[in-house]
């Protein structure tokens, strides 16, 4: 199998979880090789996600690593073998990586949860408000790489509209509904967006309003990832440099509790819309 040069976030997430499992028994990464028959650089190359494995093997992993988590166990399975590639690979090359790890993961995802204090959450994001996003770039993007983005950021809206589509709670700040991205009549249509994805059943859009006393995360944008197994999930946080990934069980458990308490401060579903439908009647 050949190795793979620049493997994905999810791709690194399985590798890390192996370790994990390694070391949690204390056993060295030479020893796990040999107990499994392979070159001693086969475990390492796994762990960086270098290398992927069958399903056979990391059962048999597991059980070198007395994991008897039959949920991660089931989970770790899905990820293993198969070279089948999804919808976000066309753009490998043309568009940043993070880009593509973002959608990979919302593809999988068992979950998504995520906080938006100055921006529409990208996969409800129109093509006029997403074009008009990428053209606010300092220094300017080439042409060709703002339609790219648009039609790569257009096609992530398929992880809410599919059946069944994935559960989604995105937490929106009053600010990010007020912002006329791309003139009146462009932020117009991205509110009635915001309202029509409001209704599908397995979304809860909630509005933090202005009037809402402070809040964990103010001024962030972010994104948990839940996972079949709540040990795989990850979370990605938007930074000036593009995307950064987080998957500790700390850093997991801290970004779980700031959205609970960003959650205890947002309007309910209902009182939500209204307030998206009063300030879509303003425009």
């Amino acid at each position: 199998m050949a190795p793979r040069h620049t493997p994905t976030v999810r791709q690194r997430r399985f590798g890390t979880e192996l370790r994990r499992l390694r070391e949690a028994v204390g056993m060295s990464a030479p020893s796990a090789a040999e107990r499994l028959g392979v070159d001693r650089t086969m475990i390492s190359n796994i762990e960086s996600g270098r290398f992927g494995i069958s399903e056979e093997r990391l059962r048999l992993l597991a059980s070198i690593y007395e994991c008897d988590n039959s949920e991660l166990i089931d989970a770790l399975a899905a990820m293993t073998g198969g070279r089948s590639k999804g919808w976000w690979n066309e753009y490998q090359g043309k568009i940043p990586t993070d880009f593509l790890d973002v959608a990979e993961l919302e593809h999988y995802a068992a979950g998504l949860r995520t906080l938006q204090t100055a921006h529409i959450p990208g996969v409800f994001q129109t093509e006029d408000h997403a074009r008009a996003l990428f053209d606010l770039f300092v220094p300017a993007l080439p042409r060709l790489e703002v339609e790219l983005r648009v039609a790569h950021r257009l096609a992530r809206h398929t992880v809410v509209a599919s059946d069944p589509g994935v559960p989604y709670v995105g937490l929106i700040h009053e600010a990010a509904l007020r912002l006329r991205t791309g003139g009146r009549q462009v932020a117009k249509a991205q509110l009635e967006r915001l309202l029509e994805e409001s209704e599908r059943p397995n979304v809860s859009l909630l509005v933090v309003p202005f009037s809402a006393e402070g809040f964990p995360m103010a001024g962030d944008t972010m994104m948990y990832v839940s996972a079949a197994s709540s040990r795989l999930d990850t979370v990605e946080v938007d930074s000036p440099i593009g995307a950064v990934f987080f998957d500790s069980p700390t850093q997991l458990a801290n970004f779980g509790r700031r959205l609970d308490l960003v959650e205890r401060v947002a309007l309910n579903p209902s009182e939500s819309r209204d307030l998206i439908l009063e300030i879509a009647g303003e425009l």
